[in-house]
């Protein structure tokens, strides 16, 4: 009985500890892509998504309504390369909570965005990943809220 005990409890921890190598992972091409973001860098930005990978935002209409707004990726690299040097800009990732089911993960990132060292706004961002064999986890769609208020729950 002694044994059997050992021999399962070996099986879960090699199991869980699997699992948390691939949350790491997953979390690593997270950071790796605002590393790129943060450096104005589209290159290192690049190696973290899969090709044609979506970026949303939900927003607001006039009336207040929930309004999704899709960006084209290279719109989206265009506008943070083209940030002025003398801009500072931080988006300061709050926690990470990661889900994976084979060579799928989702992974809920609240954050704080700074300018220039003052508060601009926070909100959640929501990425879907998909593990490529050759590329291992890649970025291939990303979702997130802005908002000014309410930025205490958010973390």
């Amino acid at each position: 009985m002694k044994c059997l005990f050992t021999l399962l409890f070996g099986f879960l921890t090699i199991g869980i500890s699997a699992q948390n190598t691939e949350e790491l992972a997953v979390q690593k091409t997270i950071e790796a892509f605002f590393n790129g973001f943060h450096q104005q860098d589209s290159l290192l930005i690049k190696e973290t998504v899969s090709k044609g990978v979506v970026m949303q935002t939900v927003a607001q209409d006039e009336a207040g309504n929930p309004l999704v707004k899709t960006e084209e990726f290279s719109g989206f690299l265009k506008s943070i390369v083209g940030i002025p040097e003398t801009t500072k800009f931080e988006e300061i990732l709050n926690s990470f909570t990661v889900q994976i089911d084979g060579p799928m993960a989702h992974a809920w990132t609240p954050y704080t965005f700074m300018i220039n060292d003052t508060f601009h706004h926070c909100g959640v961002n929501s990425f879907q990943l998909v593990k490529d064999a050759q590329k291992k986890w890649q970025i291939v769609y990303l979702i997130d809220t802005r908002r000014t208020e309410g930025c205490d729950e958010a973390k």
